[in-house]
């Protein structure tokens, strides 16, 4: 499929994030108005609020569901309505749309660049895995060494712990490094300090768009997925290594995870589906995949130092991973763990095989041993105060792209 056109015509430049292929979802405000649900096309946004009210397109013919500053309710209505809802407005938005339905979209439209964006979903809850191969095997290599880098259970089982959905915060929110108790060394005393190993960790989040009270199966999970964002799941390394034995991540994980502003519908990334990796163990049936469950979106790591210019400090690609997200969601359900729409899956980090390619600053700086150097000929091992991180991606088609919008955080200094 090539590019469908749109008589805005901002839609239809090759290298823009919101051709009418994509119609991603989003909430916004301009200057000191009410949070509003819209859409990005081109370089506007569609009030979908503002729509739904003039009665202009709906989503659901008897009840308001864009009324309240976020996407649930509509994800609520299932898979059907939502494949509706974006049919009708891609025909209101498409080359050839009468004048006066242009008109109406104009009307209940703003120029992006006007627009704050906000968090486009309430999360549920959050969950976090660790499921690329090359990630899992470069950390148990640093700590456990090349022969024992995976753990057994590791390529039978999607990895994952619960985080903190209150630590969800929208593209452009700034990041306090956070405090935490942290041991040096085995003949240590244990501290209370801020984190000097604060790091990123490039990620796509899944986002639960159907509720679930037992097991469900990986087709039925990948149906439940309502559409992704790109995630940075922020990680204090020192305090992780204190404390994650034996029960995993815990206040290393919890200061932050930062997500574009735009939900990317599964069926705008439907043309960029591919296969997970070939198994070096075969899976349990309950997580074999009946067809290509993942994506090709190219994925990128900006890092700009406080009042300097961005060094690209990793590109890497979602296929690497090596469980899909309807596979996570699939074994999450196993146990009889209700779902609940707005739970949010963070992939894990994303490594490829080449040392540019690997998604966090621990593996970049393998442990902080080999610093990397950025265009402006300083280093860093791990982030620093005044860094900004920015992470970038997209799934390219025949002259056009599908894009998130950046999922951006600057790190402040600790409190204190």
């Amino acid at each position: 499929m090539g590019l469908r056109r749109s008589w805005l015509e901002s839609a239809n430049a090759p290298e823009g994030e919101f051709p009418l292929n994509n119609l991603p979802y989003g909430v916004f405000s301009v200057g000191d108005g009410d949070l509003r649900c819209g859409v990005a096309i081109g370089d506007r946004i569609v009030d979908a609020t503002g729509l739904e009210a003039a009665g202009l397109l709906r989503a659901d013919p008897d009840a308001d569901v864009l009324d309240a500053p976020y996407w649930n309710d509509f994800m609520e209505l299932g898979r059907e309505a939502w494949s509706r809802y974006r049919a009708a407005l891609t025909a209101m938005l498409a080359d050839g749309a009468d004048e006066a339905v242009q008109d109406q979209i104009i009307t209940h439209s703003v120029p992006m660049a006007e627009a704050v964006l906000h968090m486009p979903f309430r999360v549920s809850e959050y969950t976090d895995f660790y499921s690329s191969l090359h990630h899992a095997t470069n950390v148990g290599t640093m700590f456990r060494g090349a022969e024992h880098a995976l753990p057994p259970n590791w390529l039978h089982i999607p990895i994952g712990y619960n985080g903190r959905a209150s630590s969800v915060v929208v593209s452009g929110t700034p990041v306090t490094r956070p405090h935490g108790q942290i041991k040096a060394s085995d003949d240590a005393t244990p501290r209370f300090a801020p984190s000097a190993r604060f790091d990123i960790e490039l990620e796509m989040g899944a986002i639960v768009g159907q509720a679930s009270d037992g097991p469900i199966s990986v087709a039925e999970a990948f149906d439940n997925i309502f559409g992704y964002v790109i995630l940075n799941d922020w990680s204090a390394r020192d305090i992780q290594a204190w404390e994650y034995q034996p029960l995993g991540p815990f206040q290393s994980k919890a200061t932050a995870t930062t997500i574009s502003p735009w939900i990317v519908s599964a069926e705008a990334l439907e043309p960029f589906r591919t296969n997970t990796p070939a198994r070096e163990m075969p899976l349990l049936d309950y997580l074999l995949e009946p067809g290509p469950m993942l994506y090709d979106i190219v994925l990128e790591v900006g890092l700009t130092p406080d009042g300097s210019t961005e060094t690209v400090i990793a590109r890497t690609n979602y296929r690497e991973m090596y469980y899909s997200a309807a596979q996570q969601l699939a074994h999450h359900t196993s146990s009889g763990c209700p779902m609940r729409v707005g739970d949010l899956l963070g992939s894990g980090t994303i490594s490829g095989p080449e040392r540019h390619s690997r998604g966090a600053l621990l593996e970049l700086s393998w442990g902080g041993k080999e610093p990397i150097t950025l265009d402006t000929g300083e280093t860093r091992t791990f982030v620093e105060d005044g860094d900004t991180i920015s992470l970038r991606g997209h799934a390219q088609g025949d002259g056009y792209r599908i894009g998130f919008g950046s999922c951006v955080g600057k790190v402040l200094p600790a409190r204190g």
